[in-house]
């Protein structure tokens, strides 16, 4: 599936829109011009935005930038999943905040999102706070909630940028490669063998080609993309009844030991750490 443009449409008098998609069974690799602001809640996710590609854990708050290609943060998540998606009209950067000298600093951070802002902690915290009270609020308090919500994201220090370098849409026109159909391979034998040269041939590349194409894309080798993948898969059983061996098998290793060294590159703990500290968390949740 090659990239698609998105048409967002807007109400009359409404100068952005909120609501809760459900894209799950879809993959929908996309841009559209709108400046875009997700949040989503699930045990585990992956994030494609740009060239980036990462996983989430519980929750993710990302900026998105006009015409930064990326893929539905709910993409072949099988738990619960709830989304609130925030775009803005195109002209919303040039109309509303480029002539205001108060809003400098909104207006760098929206310069800024084409690389893919990623917020956590206390800033993710109150944004989310906000955008729950802003959905039934009127048209003019609904806008104020959302310029203090973009206040606190262009003030805070609790952002990561998931891209080095200019990722809009110009860096991916040439695509002629369905990039659905490798994730969905992927997604299919991750717990198996992938096998390069079996997909290679799937999207009618010789297995060289289909590397260097890859890796182009995704700044990964398809070893270490697969790997990625089997240790976000790893995070969800780990949060389930299955013991850490278990874990290891069923998403495709075949070294206990290389599963914990790999896992802990990933993550920066062991998988018993991981599980201990996120069922801490759900315990004192409820």
């Amino acid at each position: 599936m090659k990239i698609q443009k998105e048409v967002i449409e807007f109400e009359n008098g409404k100068s952005f829109k909120l609501f809760s998609p459900s894209l799950k069974n879809c993959f929908f690799w996309h841009h559209h011009p709108e400046i875009e602001l997700v949040y989503v809640e699930a045990i585990n996710g992956i994030r494609h935005v740009g060239r980036d590609i990462s996983g989430f854990t519980e929750s993710d708050l990302v900026l998105i930038g006009s015409n930064v290609p990326h893929l539905n943060f709910d993409y072949g998540i099988q738990t619960e999943c709830r989304q609130m998606v925030l775009q803005m009209r195109e002209n919303f950067l040039q109309d509303l905040i480029l002539p205001v000298p108060e809003f400098e600093n909104i207006k760098r951070l929206l310069e800024r999102s084409y690389l893919g802002l990623s917020f956590s902690g206390e800033t993710k915290k109150a944004v989310v706070e906000k955008l729950h009270k802003i959905k039934d609020k009127n048209s003019f308090d609904s806008l104020i909630g959302l310029i203090e919500i973009l206040q606190i994201l262009a003030a805070s220090d609790e952002v990561k940028e998931l891209n080095k370098e200019d990722t809009r849409i110009k860096w991916f026109l040439n695509d002629k490669i369905r990039m659905g159909t490798i994730y969905d391979y992927i997604h299919e034998n991750y717990d198996k063998k992938p096998n390069v040269n079996e997909i290679a041939k799937i999207v009618s590349l010789s297995t060289p080609a289909f590397c260097r194409y890859f890796k182009k894309q995704t700044n990964m080798t398809f070893t270490d993309f697969v790997n990625n993948y089997r240790i976000n898969q790893a995070k969800i059983f780990l949060l389930k009844d299955y013991s850490v061996t278990e874990v290891c098998f069923q998403v495709g290793f075949e070294s206990l030991s290389y599963f914990n060294k790999l896992f802990k590159q990933h993550t920066g703990e062991t998988p018993s750490e991981f599980r201990k500290k996120y069922l801490s968390n759900i315990e004192v949740r409820s």
